[in-house]
């Protein structure tokens, strides 16, 4: 990993610069709890991936639980919170989960590590249950939506299923949504990620293969 040295001399940005120091922290942050996990990460690594010194770190935010559910709400907003919205403006359940996983990857090419971290934090959250935050939990949202997709796509007869299978249903969409995170953020490029997506569409729409 190439190491990242500080260039900035001490003291805080001039405030005209406040908000676009506060996203640099925010996106260094990301980068580096996504790639060390929370325990790991410290403020003299974030200030040194963000070019900045480690008091203008702790001026923006007192600890490094504070930045965390910073970022954890940014990236909550940037890829779950814009893919429901994209996706409620559809009115077909393949379309709406095209429509999240089109926001998603809007996210992803714009900031690979969105991803990477939305995964890192549901992993944390296990670690560490004072980390969980109901306000800003992506997997509980992700989650929501796909359960008001299915249940919508049944009640217009889009979607028929037994009323005992809609749990696992939905379970099964919730996993292949934090799969293609996981691939997202972890295994493949944006360009594989594309292709991936575009072949579950397919196969939701079950064009992908002919089973006799």
């Amino acid at each position: 990993m190439p190491q990242h040295t500080a260039s900035r001399g001490p003291g805080r940005p001039p405030a005209a610069k406040a908000a676009e120091t506060r996203e640099r922290i925010i996106k260094a942050a990301r980068e580096v709890f996504s790639e060390v996990g929370y325990d790991a990460a410290t403020f003299q690594a974030i200030a040194l991936r963000a070019d900045l010194t480690r008091p203008a770190i702790n001026h923006y935010f007192a600890n490094k639980r504070v930045l965390w559910r910073e970022v954890v709400q940014r990236t909550n907003a940037l890829v779950v919170q814009a893919g429901v919205a994209r996706a409620q403006g559809e009115t077909s359940l393949l379309k709406r989960i095209s429509a999240f996983f089109a926001a998603a990857m809007q996210a992803d090419s714009d900031d690979r590590s969105a991803a990477a971290f939305l995964v890192t934090s549901v992993l944390e959250s296990q670690r560490h249950p004072e980390l969980q935050g109901d306000e800003h939990d992506s997997l509980r949202q992700s989650r929501e939506f796909i359960k008001w997709a299915v249940d919508d796509a049944i009640a217009r007869g889009e979607l028929i299923t037994a009323d005992e299978d809609v749990p696992a249903l939905v379970e099964v969409l919730v996993a292949v949504m934090w799969g293609m995170g996981l691939y997202a953020g972890f295994i493949g490029d944006h360009e594989d990620l594309e292709a991936v997506v575009a072949k579950f569409e397919l196969l939701m729409a079950n064009k992908l293969w002919d089973l006799h």
